[in-house]
C-alpha cells in the first residue's frame, strides 16, 4: 500500500516525503503575469514571484519623538511615504504579495555593531546614539523590541506579514532576509521606505548584486536628505540597479 506523502519545508521550497520517497521536484507556484509601466520600460512580471519590502518606517526615523527628530532632523519628508503605503499595502496583500517589514532593530549588547557604524549619528560619542535611551520616552534607539524601533502607528502590520530585523543600512548583511526570500521563491522585489538614499538604496543595491529584480516604488519612498539625494537615487536605480514605478501604476497592474 502506498504511503501518503507529507509536505516538508516552506512552499515553493518544499519536498514531499514519506519513509520511502523524497519528491524534490518542488512544484512551481501558479504564475500571475502582469504588465507594469515604469519610468524606463514596461515590465512583464510574475506576481507569484514578487514581494514588497518596507524599510525602516519606524518611530526612530519617522516620528517627532524619535531619534532623528531628537538630533535635529526634520522628519516631515520621511512621513510623506506613510499615506501612499497605507493605500498600496492592502492591495498588495489582496494580490497575495508578501509584505516584509525590514526594521533596524539591534541586539541589546550591540556585539555585531562596529564603532564606525555607531559614529555616523554620534560623532562625538557623547550624544544620543545607537543603543542609548531617548530623553523624551526612554525608548532605546534602534533596539529590537523598543518603541523606537517599532513601525509607526499609522502603518498597520498584519499577522501574515513578515518581520525581519536588520543591523546596518543594507537589509541583506547579517540578516535572514535572503534565506526567507529564496524559501518563498520571491525574485522580484518592490522597495519602499526611508531613507531612500541610505537604507533603501543600500538594500536595493545588494538585492541587485544577489540577482533579484528590483522595482523602487516612488511615492512610497522618502528621505530626510536634501532633494538632490532623492533625485540621484531615482537616477541611479533607473541607470544601474532596476526600475522606478509610481504606486498608482503598481495598483493598476495588480488589479
Amino acid at each position: 500500500m502506498n504511503q501518503p506523502l507529507h509536505s516538508l519545508g516552506v512552499p515553493p521550497n518544499a519536498w514531499a516525503v514519506n519513509e520511502e520517497i523524497a519528491d524534490i521536484t518542488r512544484p512551481p507556484l501558479t504564475p500571475k503575469p502582469v504588465s507594469l509601466a515604469t519610468e524606463t520600460k514596461t515590465l512583464r512580471l510574475d506576481l507569484a514571484k514578487a514581494a514588497m519590502l518596507v524599510i525602516d518606517m519606524q518611530n526612530d526615523f519617522c516620528h517627532t519623538d524619535g531619534w532623528l527628530a531628537h538630533i535635529g532632523v526634520d522628519v516631515t519628508p520621511a512621513r510623506a511615504a506613510i499615506e501612499p503605503l497605507r493605500n498600496l499595502l492592502p492591495q498588495l496583500r489582496a494580490a497575495q504579495i508578501p509584505i516584509i517589514w525590514l526594521n533596524w532593530g539591534n541586539r541589546t549588547d550591540l556585539l555585531n555593531i562596529s564603532a564606525g557604524l555607531r559614529h555616523v549619528y554620534n560623532p562625538t560619542g557623547i550624544g544620543v546614539g545607537i543603543g542609548d535611551p531617548l530623553p523624551s520616552r526612554g525608548a532605546t534607539v534602534l533596539m529590537a523590541g523598543s518603541w523606537a524601533a517599532a513601525v509607526v502607528d499609522e502603518l498597520e502590520q498584519k499577522p501574515e506579514d513578515i518581520r525581519v530585523d536588520k543591523y546596518r543600512m543594507s537589509g541583506f548583511w547579517d540578516t535572514l532576509l535572503d534565506s526567507i526570500l529564496r524559501n518563498l521563491g520571491r525574485t522580484t522585489l518592490f522597495f519602499s521606505g526611508v531613507n531612500a538614499d541610505q537604507c533603501v538604496m543600500a538594500t536595493l543595491q545588494d538585492a541587485n548584486f544577489l540577482g533579484y529584480d528590483c522595482i523602487l516604488v516612488k511615492e512610497c519612498t522618502a528621505t530626510t536628505s536634501p532633494e538632490y539625494c532623492l533625485q540621484a537615487t531615482f537616477y541611479n536605480v533607473n541607470q544601474c540597479f532596476g526600475f522606478v514605478a509610481n504606486s498608482q501604476a503598481v495598483m493598476e497592474a495588480i488589479k
